[in-house]
């Protein structure tokens, strides 16, 4: 153990019955409900549920690859990775305020030429006119505000929290980016699947013409059958456009998630082998207690972290408060050659300098200053904690909303699926009874038209029912456990920044009331 080591260790068991300025902090009371509103219905399980890969509840071999992907390159996520390393440098330097604050070595050498005349002509001390001499001075000065009040170890603690704030915000962007992955992905693939509904009916239809112009054309039925007939299918083939560019747009989302630029990604999304296969949810989800999102919401955790990290704060600047004690001091060896000294004689034990002694200062009229700081302080803590509450309302919302659309679209999904056979079913008698001249060519058009409204929303209600299965997931605060065990950036840029700052072996050697501080900034463990 070096020296510093032993400094801090010293100086932290002298200050350990000193009383720490300002508040402890406390896990904030939050309003949670007992239960989940719907957890009657057999579709709603309170067991509990392994939340680290929900997405594999699809089975989509394609998803799974997806969501790897945008773990390794998201660039949003590396970024929130590197403000973890941010905020870990923060907390060395917080940690190293706990050291004498002031350590300097200084050293100089000058040549001085004086006037021929005036005031400064003669040396204080010295009998004879001086015109040129050198001057040296070598030697170290520290000065140490002693933590009394614990100023520096609230700062520490702030820092801490703050670190620890960040961890969490990353986690709750890998929430985010897993469900964003997730339902983009359920948007491309209910997207193709409406496109092939559309461009199905569009055949239907064309079929529907050619037997309206060759009954027209055979003089049993009129041209208005013919126009009608071109307006069903013009109604259809236009709304194949939007349906491209729907889904598009959906691509391209998806490439930025995915840390590429927009560009063809039919490939990586095996367009050929899975055409529109809109993935199948389960049909039934277990999502344990409201009292779980406080342990596996990442954004709840952060919104504590940073209410702790302004608790300390206030600690901090009530510290100001109080009288400061500083111990100071010097040593240097000093020579001049108007002293009838050589450079050679510099180190001469004769020449040392030295100073040493404490201060004291005390800021006793700031005219209410310090006051009205520790007073904001305050008041940005308070409002940090109605955050936190307010955070917990939010989540517990976020789950709620996603189990009822669930299982309403569940209901709704059932429903159609019986209507989208009827109007198949409808469609196929009319062109039957068209044919054999028993109904008017009216029913065959009203029929195409609804079997299209019918499968159309149907595949996009199928999408919805995944779609509202990983807002439940997402509410849950599921996903983020798959970066437990890996690094939050890619190696190359960690130990680029390690090399340059690295206060592991810092940060074990004193956290104030906790032990030794958690320096790897993978997770803490949940």
């Amino acid at each position: 153990m070096n020296l510093g080591r032993f400094l801090v260790l010293g100086v932290a068991a002298m200050l350990s019955g000193c009383p720490l300025i300002g508040p402890d902090f406390e896990k904030p009371q939050a309003p949670l409900s007992e239960k989940w509103q719907d957890l009657g219905e057999g579709r709603v399980v309170a067991g509990q549920s392994d939340f680290r890969d929900w997405w594999k509840v699809f089975k989509d071999p394609v998803l799974d690859r997806l969501v790897e992907m945008a773990y390794r390159e998201n660039l949003s996520l590396r970024a929130a990775g590197i403000r973890i390393l941010s905020a870990r440098a923060q907390l060395g330097v917080a940690v190293g305020n706990f050291y004498p604050q002031e350590q300097k070595l200084d050293g100089l050498v000058w040549d001085i030429h004086l006037p021929k005349s005036g005031p400064s002509e003669r040396l204080s001390g010295s009998n004879s006119d001086v015109g040129a001499f050198w001057y040296d001075r070598l030697g170290p000065t520290v000065n140490w505000e002693v933590d009394l009040w614990g100023k520096f170890r609230r700062a520490i603690e702030s820092a801490d929290a703050s670190m620890l704030a960040e961890v969490a915000s990353f986690d709750s962007q890998l929430v985010s980016l897993t469900a964003d992955v997730a339902t983009i992905y359920i948007g491309i693939r209910t997207y193709e699947r409406r496109l092939d509904i559309a461009r199905s009916n569009v055949d239907v239809q064309k079929g529907s013409l050619k037997i309206a112009e060759s009954k027209f054309r055979g003089g049993s039925s009129s041209r208005r059958d013919v126009e009608q007939a071109k307006t069903v299918l013009g109604s259809t083939q236009a709304s194949i456009p939007k349906l491209e560019a729907s889904l598009r747009a959906g691509k391209n989302a998806l490439c930025v998630l995915l840390g590429k630029p927009p560009k063809s990604i039919d490939g990586l999304l095996d367009t050929e082998k899975l055409r529109a296969a809109i993935p199948t949810p389960p049909v039934q989800v277990a999502v344990g207690i409201p009292l779980d999102l406080l342990r596996r919401r990442p954004d709840i955790r952060q919104a504590e972290y940073q209410a702790q990290a302004q608790s300390a704060q206030i600690g901090v600047t009530q510290a100001n408060l109080y009288p400061a004690l500083s111990i100071s001091g010097s040593f240097a060896f000093v020579s001049s050659s108007a002293s009838g000294h050589s450079l050679s004689d510099m180190f001469a034990w004769g020449n040392n300098f030295y100073r040493f002694g404490p201060a004291v200062q005390w800021n006793i009229l700031n005219y209410g200053q310090l006051s009205n700081q520790v007073r904001f302080q305050d008041a940005e803590f308070q409002a940090l904690l109605a955050e936190y509450q307010n955070q917990v309302l939010k989540a517990q919302q976020e789950v709620e909303d996603g189990i009822i659309f669930f299982l309403k679209n569940q209901d709704a999904a059932e429903f159609l699926a019986q209507s989208t056979g009827a109007a198949k079913r409808s469609l196929d008698l009319a062109t039957l009874q068209y044919r054999e001249g028993i109904a008017d060519f009216t029913t065959v058009l009203t029929a195409e038209q609804a079997l299209l409204a019918q499968q159309d929303s149907f595949a996009s209600t199928l999408g919805e029912v995944a779609a509202s299965l990983v807002k439940v997931y997402r509410g849950m605060g599921g996903g983020w456990q798959i970066r437990q065990g890996r690094e939050f950036i890619p190696p190359e840029i960690r130990t680029a920044m390690e090399n340059r700052t690295n206060w592991g072996d810092l940060l074990e050697t004193f956290r104030p009331g906790e032990g030794p501080a958690k320096a790897d900034i993978r997770a803490p463990d949940w």
